[in-house]
Parts: structure tokens; C-alpha cells; sequence
């Protein structure tokens, strides 16, 4: 049977056998009347973790950003406070405005993923300014930042945003959608990590490989008023302890394997930056997102943009990776990206010995060397792939 390394994204792994029998093991009941004990048994995991009170299993992050954000800014007209470069900004629908009336003041995303406290605090509207402004109520952060290439927030940043609500009489939100790589990669514990928070949502289906869902912590009486907006959103479901028996598998086993993600991702930079012509700055790769510049050309997740001069473009080089077992996706005409090629459930982690960097081999680019598959060096110039 023919390898393929699929690198659409950390949202395509496969259960493992253990989650598997777990799931056909579950013991379930009617979630949605509070009654079951694998949901409840995940949800009272996941609040100790995260050291909070309570926590609610949703299907999705998005869900899970949109509950958190409605629940803190209950009045529609309602503003909050979050990054021009955001997940919750860019990529969900636009859903806090479009269901709850939420309206969106974005700040600028540093290329840490961080935004500057001053601006944060100048984008606070004045009380006084309600007959005509929107009442800020919410600050959201991203931890780690997805679109400035898997970059972690500090524990110092976020108490310092913590604190910077509190002075002003408003919530903290995190988008915790990789938030286990950030707290491995930052060497703090999560629920230290995420301690200014007044809620977070947590993503089991990305980096640590469950097949479904998110939960999201916070104090009780915020949970309360998230699962009847669940309700409301269509997310309320009946024996959902059949998924959750693969999220409990998943936070119990592949939270200590983060470790190996991001020593590959590093692995994969440095081996990318061995390349004539291209650049890869290997002091912001942090967890397991690499950022990768060849001239003005940048590879984001690994994402790739290929020049306009260039004899190929994205779908044709989308179909020839294809063609050799090694799929991406494309965002346009010249950006496809292979985003996940360092997941631990789809690829080997290799072993010390097998950590050297790839060498320069003309245009080779050297996922030969790195993934141990019978295709091949991936030719950026040529578009298609050679045996080494």
C-alpha cells in the first residue's frame, strides 16, 4: 500500500486503537439532561487541568469561541477587543456579529502574536461615549497565534492583559485551540499559563488528535450560561460519551508527545533553511508551525507562495505533491500550504539518531530525509519530486 503524508492540517489525524476501544467501550447517558458520566468525566478532567471551576465538551472551537464571547457580552451592541490576525477574527464566519450582535475592534498583531498593551488599552471605549460607541466588554487572545506561525503567548503578556481588564471592568477570553503546545513549548503549566483568564476554549481534535471537540473552562456560573447557549447553537448532544472517550484518550496520552511535535518542527526549519534560497527564522519556530521565507516568499505552516515568474502554480503543484503521496492544500492561485507535516499521530517520531538536518542537495528540499518515505526530495523549481 502506497505511503501518503497528509499535510492539509492537524485537523486530519486518525483515532489511535486506544481511543477506538474506548469509544466502543463508553459508558453513556443523555448529555443534554446532564447525564453523562464520560462527558462528565472529561469535563471535571479538563477544569482540574486548567484550574478552573468548571468545563463544558462543545463540538467544535469555533463553537467554543462563539459561546465564550456571547456569554461575556450578553447585550447585543456589545464590543470586544481581539487581533486583526485572529482565528476568531479571520476564520469563523464572522459569527459573534452575525448571531450575537458582537461588534469586533481589532488590534494589531505583532509578529509574536501578541498585541501592544497600550494599543489594547487605547481601543477601550469610553463609558462616557455609550450613547454613540459600543460598550467594550471582552479582550480575546490566541494562544499559541496560528497565523504568526505557532507563537506563544508569555504567562508574563497574558497577566499583564489579565490585569489590564480587571482595571478596566472586562473579561479575558483565550483561544486555547493549541494552547498544550504553548504551555510545552513555554515550560509552564497550562493552567498556570491561562490563570488571568475567565475562560478558555480548548481544542482535542488538532495537536492532540481526537476525532471531535473542544472544551471550554471558566467559573461555574459562566458554564451554566454556556450550556444553554449550546443549546441554542444546536450543540447540545444526547450520548456524546462515545466521543468524549476518545477526547479523555487523547488529553491522558498525547499531551506528553507535544514535545516530539516541536523538535520535528524545528527539525523540519532548520532542514528547509539548509536550502539554497530560502530562509527560515529558526528562533520563531516554537512549536510544531514553521515560518518560512524564500526572497519575498513566505511559507506559512509550512505555507507556500510561489513566485508569479515561475513555469508552475499552486494547483499544478498541489496535483504533482498529490501525485507522490504528499498532500497539501491550496489557498489561491500561488499559496498552497502543507501544514501539518510535523503531527505525531501521522508521522514517525524520529529517533536522535535520526535528527540530522537535511542537507543541501541542489534543489532538493529534503522531506526524504526528514519523513523516511519512498518518494522523494520535493524540487521547489522543478515542482515535482526525484529520488534522492
Amino acid at each position: 500500500m502506497r505511503r501518503v503524508i497528509d499535510m492539509r492540517s492537524d485537523t486530519v489525524t486518525k483515532p489511535t486503537d486506544t481511543m477506538r476501544t474506548a469509544m466502543a467501550n463508553a459508558e453513556v447517558d443523555d448529555d443534554v439532561l446532564g447525564n453523562d458520566p464520560t462527558a462528565l468525566r472529561l469535563e471535571t478532567e479538563m477544569a482540574r487541568i486548567m484550574g478552573k471551576e468548571a468545563a463544558l465538551f462543545v463540538p467544535s472551537g469555533t463553537m467554543g469561541n462563539l459561546i465564550s464571547v456571547l456569554v461575556h457580552c450578553d447585550i447585543r451592541g456589545s464590543e470586544v477587543i481581539l487581533g486583526d490576525n485572529s482565528h476568531i477574527h479571520i476564520y469563523e464566519n464572522g459569527g459573534i456579529s452575525t448571531l450575537g450582535g458582537v461588534h469586533p475592534k481589532t488590534v494589531k498583531n505583532n509578529e509574536d502574536g501578541t498585541m501592544d498593551l497600550d494599543s489594547i488599552e487605547a481601543a477601550i471605549r469610553d463609558p462616557k461615549g455609550a450613547l454613540v460607541y459600543p460598550i467594550t466588554r471582552l479582550i480575546c487572545l490566541e494562544n499559541s497565534h496560528g497565523n504568526t506561525g505557532g507563537r506563544c503567548l508569555s504567562v508574563e503578556y497574558i497577566d499583564r492583559v489579565g490585569d489590564l481588564a480587571k482595571k478596566h471592568g472586562l473579561k479575558l477570553h483565550i483561544d486555547g485551540a493549541r494552547i498544550f503546545n504553548a504551555a510545552t513549548a513555554l515550560g509552564v503549566p497550562v493552567d498556570r499559563l491561562v490563570q488571568a483568564a475567565d475562560s478558555v476554549s480548548v481544542c482535542l481534535s488538532k495537536g492532540l488528535g481526537a476525532p471531535v471537540g473542544t472544551v471550554i473552562v471558566g467559573s461555574m456560573s459562566f458554564i451554566t450560561k454556556a450550556k444553554i447557549l449550546r443549546k441554542t447553537l444546536g450543540g447540545g448532544m444526547r450520548q456524546v460519551g462515545v466521543i468524549c472517550a476518545a477526547a479523555l484518550v487523547a488529553v491522558k496520552e498525547n499531551v506528553k508527545k507535544l514535545e516530539d511535535d516541536h523538535k520535528n518542527a524545528k527539525l523540519l526549519a532548520v532542514g528547509l533553511n539548509n536550502i539554497q534560497g530560502l530562509h527560515v527564522d529558526i528562533a520563531a519556530v516554537e512549536t510544531n508551525i514553521d515560518l518560512l521565507f524564500r526572497g519575498v516568499i513566505l511559507l506559512y505552516k509550512v505555507y507556500v507562495k510561489i513566485c508569479k515568474d515561475s513555469s508552475t502554480n499552486a494547483a499544478k503543484l498541489c496535483k504533482k505533491l498529490e501525485e507522490h503521496g504528499i498532500l497539501v492544500m491550496q489557498e489561491n492561485d500561488y499559496n498552497i500550504f502543507p501544514y501539518n507535516y510535523v503531527k505525531h499521530l501521522k508521522t514517525k517520531v524520529l529517533q536522535d539518531e535520526d535528527r540530522d538536518p537535511p542537507s543541501n542537495n541542489n534543489k532538493g528540499c529534503g522531506i526524504y530525509s526528514v519523513m523516511h518515505s519512498e518518494s522523494c526530495y520535493w524540487c521547489i523549481e522543478r515542482a515535482c519530486c526525484v529520488s534522492p
